[in-house]
């Protein structure tokens, strides 16, 4: 299987505090790691540093293939609808305004959400705007989802549509990372990284 997400020596420090200390992990095509740890732990930072969003003090992170990220909150548009945003996302990944509206809808759909045509972003739920994030990270078939506790808001159903969406692009030979502090899937992953103790270990599933 080709290696799409390789982490190699993450370090990461805010002032006095360090947050990642020599973090390694490596998610292969068609598998999900999942990433945890208590609140600190550096989760998020770590997420945004292998989504070239922010930089490690040292180490290398190396993406092969296409990459979508949800992050935790934030990520949409106020004034925007919701097809706005497909046709915007689209557009940086080399999609047509038609395909992307296309493939936003169809993917809505499968979290059991149907797309409103009209209505601004500002006006949907929390769980709602999740979805949306959610339906953006998967735009274009990308090869690496970098996905931040993206079910915020989710309700118990909606929850377990995000984890079949989440096998879904898995079979479809997607690497996937997961940031989650809710661990009733962890038996559905291959690698766990935690990020308290700094250690990788096997997921059932691998």
């Amino acid at each position: 299987m080709i290696e799409r997400l390789a982490v190699r020596g993450i370090s990461k420090r805010y002032g006095r505090r360090q947050v990642l200390r020599g973090v390694d992990l490596s998610v292969h095509a068609g598998q999900v790691a999942a990433v945890v740890g208590e609140n600190g732990a550096g989760k998020s930072t770590f997420l945004r540093i292998c989504a070239g969003l922010q930089k490690p003090d040292s180490g290398e992170v190396i993406v092969r293939g296409r990459l979508g990220y949800c992050p935790q909150d934030a990520g949409t548009y106020d004034f925007l609808t919701a097809d706005e945003h497909f046709m915007l996302v689209g557009a940086g990944r080399e999609m047509s305004r038609r395909g992307a509206r296309r493939a936003g809808r169809f993917a809505a759909r499968e979290l059991r959400w149907t797309a409103p045509e009209r209505a601004q972003t500002r006006h949907l739920s929390g769980g709602t705007r999740q979805k949306l994030n959610l339906v953006l990270a998967g735009l274009g078939q990308p090869e690496v989802l970098l996905l931040d506790e993206p079910y915020t808001g989710f309700d118990q159903g909606a929850y377990h549509d995000f984890w079949r969406q989440v096998w879904r692009w898995r079979d479809a030979g997607c690497a996937i990372v997961v940031v989650t502090h809710l661990l009733t899937h962890l038996n559905a992953v291959d690698t766990v990284l935690d990020l308290t103790g700094q250690r990788v270990m096997p997921g059932a599933a691998a």
